[in-house]
């Protein structure tokens, strides 16, 4: 389970997919799990666990129904059990909605998520698949 994890969003999403996949296999031992130079979206991990993502940084606008907040350069992301009520906990204790728990059938027939912001700003992807 990939508890968290960072995914940075990227503007010129082919030179930073081409930068963390020469680098993270020789500094972190992370191995390419999806995604190609072409994108939108790339991941890498160690082992089982997720260790970073990229996506291109106009790909968020679909997650979050609106465009990602002028200093946002990544979110981090939370695999949970039950998108909707980790969502609730989150703005239970403070946090701001951005999109409300709905379904990524596009990702995966079960995919779920849900983004919040905490109460400094950062963005947040909880998800269930």
């Amino acid at each position: 389970m990939d508890a968290l994890h960072p995914r940075l969003l990227a503007d010129d999403f082919a030179a930073a997919f081409r930068f963390y996949d020469a680098v993270l296999p020789e500094l972190v031992g992370a191995r390419l799990a999806r995604g190609t130079a072409q994108g939108p979206y790339a991941s890498w991990d160690v082992g089982a666990q997720g260790a970073l993502a990229l996506i291109a940084r106009d790909a968020v606008t679909a997650l979050t129904g609106g465009t990602p907040a002028a200093g946002d350069r990544g979110m981090l992301v939370s695999r949970v059990a039950d998108v909707a009520a980790g969502y609730a906990l989150c703005l239970r204790h403070g946090g701001q909605p951005v999109a409300e728990p709905a379904a990524r059938p596009e990702w995966g027939p079960t995919m779920r998520t849900a983004h919040v912001r905490d109460p400094d700003g950062n963005l947040w992807e909880l998800q269930s698949y």
